[in-house]
């Protein structure tokens, strides 16, 4: 049965919460973190667009920190404006930002930047590569504007939801694939 958005969306951040907080999570953000440093050491970004992690999301910027192959990858992170609503990245240094967008998420504090290859949270997903995520639409209108970027989404395995559950809308954009801690998925 499909669900409207924000009911699936609230059960999936509520089931989040729950595993956050089981001991199992941190094996699970381990595998995670494995199979997108094996991702991203294959895609070999010039510059790489994460996220700083909030509300259980997977710290996909420290399991990036560990690997040593993505060293000298050029870092940047979101700048999300509430009005008009729209996104673009800002270069960043690694360490913890010191700055906030104007949806209070910590993001860097360089120039503006392009990642080639942007890593996404999701609150849900498809095995046809589209995300749910928190109702912004801030992803899907910077990657539409940007198609050539490889668009990478990263989520536990039990987000993902079927096409009976989540239709996807004419302005979602897919990406190109989704990492879980099983591995990649779509």
């Amino acid at each position: 049965m499909l669900l409207p958005r924000p009911a699936l969306r609230s059960r999936l951040l509520a089931e989040r919460h729950a595993f956050v907080a089981l001991p199992v999570c941190a094996d699970a953000a381990d595998a995670l973190g494995r199979y997108l440093r094996e991702t991203l050491v294959r895609l070999a970004p010039g510059c790489l667009g994460l996220y700083w992690p909030f509300a259980g999301e997977f710290n996909a910027a420290a399991a990036v920190a560990a690997d040593p192959a993505l060293a000298k990858t050029s870092l940047a992170l979101p700048y999300a404006r509430r009005s008009p609503r729209g996104m673009d990245f800002r270069g960043w240094n690694g360490a913890a930002p010191t700055e906030l967008d104007e949806c209070g998420i910590g993001t860097g504090s360089g120039a503006a930047v392009t990642p080639d290859v942007v890593v996404a949270p999701c609150v849900g997903f498809t095995r046809a590569g589209h995300r749910l995520g928190h109702g912004g639409g801030y992803y899907d209108r910077w990657l539409a504007l940007h198609p050539e970027v490889v668009a990478v989404g990263v989520a536990w395995s039990f987000a993902e939801v079927d096409l009976e559950t989540f239709a996807a809308q004419p302005h979602d954009v897919p990406l190109a694939l989704v990492i879980t801690e099983r591995g990649v998925v779509a």
